[in-house]
């Protein structure tokens, strides 16, 4: 570990010149003061709490492989590294061809909890009321545990600074703190996250959401909860060997699984009765009410404020995020010279269920024969295909979520009908499917076809994989919705829109989950939470609470939200996934063999896939520096 010094330069923010908007968490870095500057004045106090709060590794727009705040990744989104989609370009996720790409957070996390030390102990010393020091120390508290909860995730049992370290240079050793065991680790977060949340308020008035209230610590809790007992659970399904799980530095016992659920069961219900939270738009009457109400929170999470616990805010043009630079499908790319590069995956879509069949995962179905929902080799001429007079005509009872979170082949977006199409079958009944081929088009009854659905790719958002236009056309058959606004710009970080890290919708899935992993806790309660949740979706029939059910919900509901890749390693579900796992298309064809011509579906191989595996330990990261710090490693393969 590097040493600490007490005294150091720290990055000064800002405030933005924006219309109305100050928020703590909309700061940037800009300059340098020394730490008892800062301290001694209001303004430089305020400035260094939102350091802290830029600090803090959300995972947010900009989280991608080289870590926090960064907008140069090329489109690789924290989803591509899940179950829930994949970049069209960049084939490999947790594959062979570009490896283990997660960012790190050792130093991070660590420069993050020295700079938090060293505001705690000042507090005492401040100018200001007892009430503002206990409401410092409360963010503090928050800040601290949140780092310490990033480097959990990643590292498994951690070294627990709580002081300031003095760098002496005749005692190194003194610098140097041993790993906790995971258990330990997960436990002080926890017990952070309590005196956080005695210390601080219950609101900010103007500024809930965008810093930490009682009520924020107990969410985050209550996330922090589920993870540890999942991850209690379930580390036998991926069972690690060596001197860090000897030492329980990583791994924990199943048996202590319960009471980390129980945490997060206490948690979610301090939240739940505050009576301060509550869904947005509930009700809806209608699916098409309620995608509309979805696309309205997420592209502006500010119109419900009820649900959102806890905000990052990004809203300044060129400080923003560039979610609509690289994912808006290429119809609506608005000038972005490689959009559409998130793709969502097949099995993702299937997942979502249709309104007649609540409660079980709908697969497109394509063939008269419903096996072939696993059949992912192409066309085949002795199948039966079902007809559609339009592409989008298999979707129109699914879940009002796949239509607010994904672009499928004929959605509506931005005025544009998007055309998803990966061929044609030729009038005499020959495939030309994902060939291009004719790239004249064909006439049939005075009417022009074209094998990507119109002939200026301009027209069109799927499939052609031809050089000049391959990295802006989806090649799973679908593209990401969720977050894009309905008026697009190619601006360079232009995103304005602000990030949910924590939602009411989360801590009630939080619940459910616990009590259904656990016994313990409020079944009734449970159930209820996650049908008010599928209820907001506009499904009118309560479903059971079951492990099967919540965990469906939870995938289908956080889609996008940067929570899978979270829920696949707590649960050990990386590994059984992306066992050389190969990603796979869903093909919109036009079938001109037919009169009038009608579309058919075809399941398929991605283009250019590649296999993608998840070895074991890669769970967890290699700790950097073990020669200099002393720190025992966490496996290796």
């Amino acid at each position: 570990m590097k040493t600490l010094k007490k005294y150091v330069a720290i990055l000064v923010l800002t405030l933005f010149a924006s219309t109305g908007c100050n928020d703590i968490l909309d700061l940037q870095p800009q300059d340098k003061l020394p730490i008892e500057d800062v301290f001694s004045d209001p303004n430089g106090l305020k400035l260094y709490l939102a350091n802290l709060y830029y600090q803090m590794p959300v995972e947010d727009f900009r989280y991608g492989e080289e870590g926090w705040h960064s907008n140069t990744n090329g489109g690789r989104n924290r989803a591509m590294y899940t179950d829930e989609a994949i970049h069209t370009e960049w084939l490999g996720n947790y594959g062979v061809a570009n490896g283990y790409m997660a960012p790190h957070y050792w130093e991070q996390g660590y420069r993050l909890i020295r700079d938090v030390n060293l505001l705690l102990e000042a507090v005492p010393t401040l100018d200001v009321t007892d009430q503002t020091k206990t409401y410092i120390t409360g963010e503090a508290l928050f800040i601290r545990a949140y780092a310490y909860f990033g480097l959990a995730m990643r590292y498994g049992g951690v070294p627990l600074i709580t002081e300031s370290q003095k760098y002496d240079p005749n005692d190194l050793e003194s610098l140097k703190v041993p790993r906790s065991t995971e258990k330990a680790t997960y436990e002080f977060i926890l017990s952070e996250l309590d005196a956080a949340a005695t210390n601080l308020p219950d609101s900010w008035g103007n500024e809930d959401g965008r810093r930490a209230t009682k009520w924020v610590a107990q969410a985050l809790k209550s996330r922090v909860g589920l993870y540890a007992g999942s991850l209690a659970k379930y580390w036998h399904l991926a069972p690690l060997e060596g001197e860090a799980v000897d030492k329980k530095l990583v791994g924990m016992e199943a048996s202590d699984a319960n009471a980390f659920f129980a945490a997060s069961i206490a948690a979610s219900e301090a939240v739940m009765n505050s009576g301060k939270f509550s869904l947005y738009a509930p009700t809806p009457s209608t699916p098409g009410e309620a995608t509309e109400n979805y696309i309205k929170m997420f592209q502006d999470p500010n119109v419900a404020p009820m649900e959102a616990i806890f905000l990052r805010g990004f809203n300044v043009v060129g400080r923003g995020h560039n979610y609509n630079f690289w994912f808006s499908p290429a119809q609506v790319r608005a000038g972005a010279p490689y959009p559409g590069r998130m793709n969502p995956l097949v099995e993702t879509v299937d997942l979502f269920e249709e309104y007649s069949h609540p409660g079980e995962s709908a697969p497109i179905i394509t063939t008269t024969d419903p096996n072939d929902v696993n059949d992912y080799n192409g066309y085949n001429p002795s199948k039966t295909y079902l007809h559609f007079d339009e592409p989008l005509d298999p979707f129109k009872d699914k879940d009002a979520r796949l239509h607010a979170y994904t672009v499928l082949p004929g959605s509506m977006m931005r005025g544009v009908k998007i055309v998803i199409q990966a061929g044609l079958i030729m009038p005499d009944g020959t495939p030309q499917i994902r060939t291009g081929v004719p790239s004249e088009g064909i006439s049939v009854n005075g009417v022009t076809y074209w094998p990507w659905g119109a002939q200026n790719p301009d027209d069109y958002s799927g499939f052609n994989s031809n050089s000049s236009v391959a990295s802006r056309n989806t090649k799973t058959g679908y593209s990401m919705r969720k977050f894009l606004p309905e008026a697009g710009t190619a601006q360079w970080n232009a995103g304005t829109n602000d990030w949910i890290d924590m939602r009411y919708a989360e801590v009630l899935l939080n619940y459910a989950e616990a009590v259904v992993e656990s016994g313990l806790g409020d079944a009734a309660k449970a159930s209820k939470a996650l049908n008010d949740i599928r209820r907001r979706a506009a499904f009118m029939t309560p479903i059971p609470l079951t492990k099967e059910n919540v965990f469906r919900e939870r995938r289908v509901e956080l889609l996008f939200e940067n929570k899978r890749d979270a829920d696949m390693k707590r649960r050990r579900e990386h590994h059984q996934y992306f066992n050389n796992r190969l990603a796979w298309a869903m093909l919109p064809v036009l079938d001109l063999s037919v009169s009038p011509p009608k579309y058919i579906f075809i399941r398929d191989l991605f283009h250019a896939t590649v296999d993608r595996p998840f070895p074991i330990d890669w769970y967890y990261y290699p700790i950097v520096n073990v020669a200099g710090n002393g720190l025992v490693q966490n496996p290796t393969g």
